[in-house]
């Protein structure tokens, strides 16, 4: 799984981030870079943290967790910071209402992924719980570059995104049940959690009272 993250990650941020010189002669803005150094240190982090427990390395594991417990810290204000950045950008451009209803997308997100983290970190001497949650985790940053994937499915409605994402979380629990003949519980109210927070994304978003926050946090 966490090598598909990585491959998921990679694929959608490939044109416009890791091979951007290739296909965009542009400069990023630098909060840009910033957070894509971020997030995708993050991947990497993950990915090298279950190469650690596959090799039984448990106290390099441990070690290397706090550190990835303070990216996961940088992470949540860096992640609101780029979406507000972005969107006051979408502002100045004219398409101030499309800004202020997306704005809610990324703080959401930043929201689940920070209830997730937090809840791996306070289960960590809890391996089952532990592995799945960080697993829930990643898998909930992992709308953004799936919606840059180039599949015409993507674009056939706006839940289309949110469906392939949580194909996701689908693998693992048919993974769960095929090895242990059950689902484990934290699939059910973690898978719940990302699903709740991605559906209430649009709808909290198209409120006036969404707008007036967004406004002040914009700063227009």
């Amino acid at each position: 799984m966490a090598v598909a993250v990585l491959i998921a990650v990679f694929v959608g941020f490939a044109p416009t981030y890791y091979l951007r010189s290739r296909s965009a002669p542009t400069p990023l803005p630098l909060f840009l870079h910033l957070h894509g150094v971020v997030f995708s240190s993050w991947i990497v982090c993950f990915l090298l943290q279950t190469v650690l427990v596959a090799a039984r390395k448990i106290g390099v594991h441990r070690t290397l967790g706090w550190a990835v417990a303070g990216l996961a810290l940088v992470m949540v204000p860096v992640g609101a910071m780029a979406g507000i950045l972005s969107m006051r950008g979408q502002v100045a451009a004219g398409n101030a209402d499309q800004a202020l209803t997306f704005l809610a997308t990324p703080l959401l997100s930043m929201t689940v992924f920070a209830g997730l983290v937090g809840s791996a970190l306070a289960f960590r001497r809890q391996p089952e719980l532990h592995k799945r949650l960080m697993l829930l985790a990643t898998i909930s940053l992992l709308d953004a570059p799936i919606a840059r994937w180039p599949l015409e499915i993507l674009n056939t409605s706006a839940w289309a995104l949110y469906l392939v994402t949580d194909l996701f979380i689908a693998v693992a629990m048919v993974y769960d049940f095929t090895m242990r003949r059950a689902v484990h519980r934290v699939y059910l109210w973690g898978g719940l959690l990302i699903v709740l927070g991605q559906s209430l994304r649009t709808p909290l978003g198209g409120t006036e009272a969404w707008h007036a926050i967004a406004r002040v946090l914009i700063g227009g």
